[in-house]
């Protein structure tokens, strides 16, 4: 038996099995590549599911950790610490809004966001608000999360959850407004919808909910869980329309691999919660924030913004070219690097066979495929990509 099915044979015996996973054990990386215990080599453009922005073994982000490790990874909330401030400093900063929470995960940015929206919500609106949310929308697996989470397939057999939920269609500003009363307290959208199959609010509509939440006093939500910390080519997407959100959640790339998430709320809100409202043991330890404080240092000594929009135009193009020569192709979209081609039927065995020809890609619903590569990669890296396929298709 080969090491892989060895590894493989004793997971599946100890683990839940919530997950589909290939038949692949990765084992180390480096830049674009990660290798599995076999030494097989493979491209990667699904960075951990956006995760790893700066690529595989960045030597002064892993020398950040080390250097954190060697001092303390853990202390809890009932004491401040270093890292955690620079970390902070860095998130007000780069998102123009005026405190953070940082939590463990996206989920629970999700669920600490809904949360400060809702007690805000129930204060102004008289209790019991509602909350508008988007179809094919994803924000997480627990139970709030879910609840806001436009497809009935995840939500169905954990119900009932959260109440007083009401879905709008997305890029459709009038569905909004039809759900508006003066019960609505919160409105949760992502600004490009990841998992739903790649989709980035219109300038149009993204200003016009802005104007809603700001005329009916309405808590503004944006997840930029996926689509933030420089995917789009700015550090946050709705930087791109000129807007700014009441709340915006964070995780993914802003810890490039250590799990670390974040909301961060503006000056309205920021001191809606109170002492006893909120809390977390790990969120904002040493050790994460840390990793987060060398994220933001070498974005810019990287200058990967500037790579984001120059290689995701070139990305662009090329997928245009991908669509254009295949009939099965329905549609492309998306910006920077989340980008995404849409079949005209299930993707699984098109990924399968990109996985057999050694590409690492994810899909996004059932007949997207999505190309979210870590936030280093090159024209080259994007041309060894589509040889691969186009090959396969």
């Amino acid at each position: 038996m080969t090491k892989t099915q060895t590894i493989i044979n004793d997971f599946e015996e100890n683990v839940i099995h919530t997950y589909n996973r290939y038949q692949i054990v990765l084992d180390k990386g480096e830049g674009m590549y990660l290798y599995d215990v076999e030494d097989n080599k493979y491209l990667d453009f699904g960075a951990g599911i956006a995760v790893y922005a700066l690529g595989y073994g960045n030597k002064e982000y892993e020398d950040a950790l080390k250097e954190q490790i060697g001092k303390i990874i853990h202390t809890s909330n009932y004491f401040y610490n270093e890292p955690g401030q620079r970390a902070a400093a860095s998130i007000i900063k780069a998102t123009g809004l005026k405190k953070v929470f940082f939590t463990n995960s996206g989920a629970e940015a999700i669920e600490g966001a809904l949360k400060v929206a809702k007690k805000y919500g129930n204060e102004h609106k008289g209790g019991d608000c509602e909350i508008i949310a988007m179809e094919h929308s994803f924000h997480g697996r627990t139970l709030g999360a879910l609840s806001v989470t436009g497809n009935a397939h995840y939500r169905e057999p954990f119900a009932p959850l959260v109440p007083n939920v009401r879905f709008a269609e997305y890029n459709n500003l009038d569905s909004v407004k039809a759900l508006v009363n003066e019960k609505t307290g919160v409105i949760i959208m992502e600004t490009v919808q990841g998992e739903g199959g790649i989709r980035p609010a219109s300038e149009d509509f993204i200003k016009g909910i802005r104007q809603i939440c700001d005329d009916n006093d309405i808590i503004l939500i944006l997840d930029e869980i996926q689509c933030g910390m420089g995917r789009t080519g700015y550090m946050f997407g709705y930087q791109r329309y000129g807007i700014k959100p009441d709340i915006t959640t964070m995780a993914k790339a802003l810890g490039c691999g250590v799990p670390v998430g974040a909301f961060v709320c503006n000056d309205k809100v920021c001191d809606t919660l109170v002492a006893g409202d909120h809390g977390t043991t790990y969120g904002g330890n040493p050790l994460v924030c840390a990793a987060a404080a060398k994220v933001f240092e070498l974005y810019d000594k990287l200058n990967v913004l500037d790579n984001v929009k120059e290689v995701g135009a070139y990305l662009y193009d090329r997928l245009e070219e991908i669509k254009n020569a295949h009939s099965n192709i329905v549609d492309h979209r998306g910006v920077g690097f989340i980008q995404g081609l849409e079949f005209d039927g299930p993707v699984k065995d098109i990924v399968g066979k990109l996985l057999d020809n050694h590409l690492i890609t994810y899909s996004a619903g059932s007949n997207v495929i999505r190309f979210i590569p870590p936030l280093i990669a090159s024209k080259e890296n994007v041309d060894e990509m589509v040889a691969i396929l186009q090959k396969v298709l």
